[in-house]
């Protein structure tokens, strides 16, 4: 678990997330939104962690925690297709708002099954 993260990690990890929204608003205006949709499911925060986690670990620590990580993504990005997936039946049928919020509450309980199942059962 990552207890301890330094200021300057966080302070990338912030900048990259935020260039990576803004990119991707960026495609979206200029090529369209499904290419847009395409460029959103960049794993910006994913990769700006597995990045700057060389600043708060060091050798086998180092090795563990980018498993560690690797492993929590390949969960999280199986709930975002998942999330996605239901975003595009939603939407269309309950509105804009009510899609958006059963999308993001179907994205927490299936979320939180997973942490559930992944620290206490594996």
């Amino acid at each position: 678990m990552m207890v301890h993260l330094s200021v300057s990690a966080l302070l990338i990890r912030f900048i990259l997330g935020g260039f990576a929204v803004v990119a991707c608003t960026i495609v979206a205006k200029k090529l369209g939104e499904k290419t847009g949709g395409i460029f959103a499911a960049f794993p910006a925060v994913y990769l700006a962690a597995l990045l700057t986690i060389g600043l708060d670990f060091h050798g086998g620590q180092l090795i563990s925690q980018s498993i560690i990580l690797s492993k929590g993504a390949i969960f999280g990005m199986a709930i975002n297709i998942l999330v996605a997936v239901l975003a595009g039946y939603l939407l269309p049928r309950m509105g804009w708002k009510k899609g958006i919020i059963n999308a993001m509450a179907c994205w927490l309980v299936v979320s939180s099954v997973v942490v559930f199942i992944t620290s206490y059962m594996l």
